[in-house]
């Protein structure tokens, strides 16, 4: 099965650590990166996957981000928003798209000890879609 990444720069040491992990689950899933992307943050994410999500040979795609907390509501504004988009357009195109997207309301330390489990429940959750007799 062909799936695509998108993954999103900002905080780059979490994230990047996260694709890794991520292609390297999907692949021993029975999986096939087709694609991968990079996208300057978790906002533009969905702009990347509806470009994505229209590519037959695209089965699914695996969202990839860090949204840590700063002083203000940034961190929630753009992690909820990004949210809300990536599950609309997984109903519209009727494709599976996981959320592997830390935070809103994090801190790098909390980001950092939970980028494994994140990636390869983002890499599962595509391919567990994928493999469900409809």
């Amino acid at each position: 099965m062909n799936i695509a990444i998108v993954t999103a720069d900002f905080n780059s040491k979490i994230t990047h650590k996260m694709e890794e992990i991520a292609k390297k689950h999907a692949i021993s899933l029975g999986a096939k990166i087709k694609k991968t992307i990079h996208v300057p943050g978790a906002f533009e994410i969905p702009f990347a996957v509806k470009k994505l999500i229209k590519n037959k040979e695209i089965k699914g795609i695996i969202t990839l981000g860090a949204v840590i907390k700063g002083d203000t509501g940034h961190d929630q504004i753009v992690a909820n928003n990004a949210a809300q988009q990536i599950i609309k357009l997984s109903l519209e195109y009727e494709k599976p798209i996981s959320l592997g997207i830390i935070g809103p309301n994090v801190t790098k330390e909390q980001a950092t000890a939970r980028l494994e489990n994140y990636a390869k429940r983002a890499a599962e959750a595509v391919i567990k879609m994928l493999n469900i007799d409809y």
